[in-house]
C-alpha cells in the first residue's frame, strides 16, 4: 500500500470491508444456527492469528475505526472482529449472511435484493474523522466486491446514499503489512 493510501485512511471517510481469517476446512451445515458454532466452519488458528494481526497493523498505521464493527452473523466472522478490535463494539448485521448466500444457487430477485443491500451499506459514509470497518466474506468472481484473500481488505469510498461507492484499492493482508 501506498503512502498516498494511508494519508487518505488516516483522514477517514471509507468503508473498510474485510474478509474473515482462515477458517477451518470443512462446510457449513446445510442448516446453520448462528448461536451454535459447531454448525459452522470456524477459524483456524493461522485465521486467529490473521484477526490479531490485521488488528494490530489498522492501529499501528493508526487508521482510525468507528464504533461498532459490523459484522456477519457468522462464528468466524464475530470472533475475527472481537481478535481485531477487542475494545469495538461488535454489531452483527444480516447483511454478511446475504453475501454468503451469493455463493450458492440463489434465486435472481434474492440476489439482485442482497446486492442492493449491499450498495446501501457501502454507499453509507462513516463518521467525521473515521472509517467503518465490515467484517464479512468474499464474494462470488465479478459479484459485489468480488474475491477477496482471508483477512484481505477492500477500501471504498461511499458517495452517500444513492450515489455509489468507489473501490480505491484492494489489500491482501501481506499487502497491507508492507506499508511503513
Amino acid at each position: 500500500m501506498d503512502k498516498s493510501i494511508l494519508d487518505l485512511l488516516r483522514k477517514g471517510g471509507f468503508v473498510l470491508y474485510a474478509r474473515h481469517g482462515q477458517a477451518t476446512v470443512g462446510v457449513d451445515q446445510p442448516y446453520i444456527n448462528f448461536q451454535d458454532c459447531v454448525t459452522q466452519r470456524n477459524l483456524s488458528e493461522f485465521g486467529r492469528r490473521q484477526a490479531v494481526y490485521f488488528g494490530q497493523l489498522l492501529r499501528h498505521l493508526q487508521i482510525p475505526i468507528s464504533s461498532p464493527i459490523i459484522v456477519s452473523p457468522f462464528c468466524r466472522t464475530v470472533e475475527t472482529a472481537q481478535l481485531a478490535f477487542p475494545y469495538s463494539y461488535i454489531q452483527i448485521d444480516p447483511i454478511g449472511y446475504g453475501i454468503y448466500k451469493l455463493g450458492g444457487a440463489i434465486p435472481f430477485i434474492e440476489k439482485n435484493n442482497i446486492l442492493s443491500n449491499v450498495q446501501s451499506a457501502l454507499e453509507r459514509k462513516p463518521s467525521q474523522g473515521m472509517n467503518q470497518v465490515i467484517v464479512a466474506h468474499s464474494f462470488p468472481e465479478d459479484i459485489g466486491l468480488g474475491k477477496i484473500s482471508n483477512m484481505g481488505m477492500v477500501i471504498v469510498k461511499p458517495n452517500g446514499p444513492g450515489n455509489g461507492f468507489e473501490i480505491i484499492k484492494k489489500l491482501t493482508l501481506e499487502d497491507l503489512s508492507l506499508v511503513n
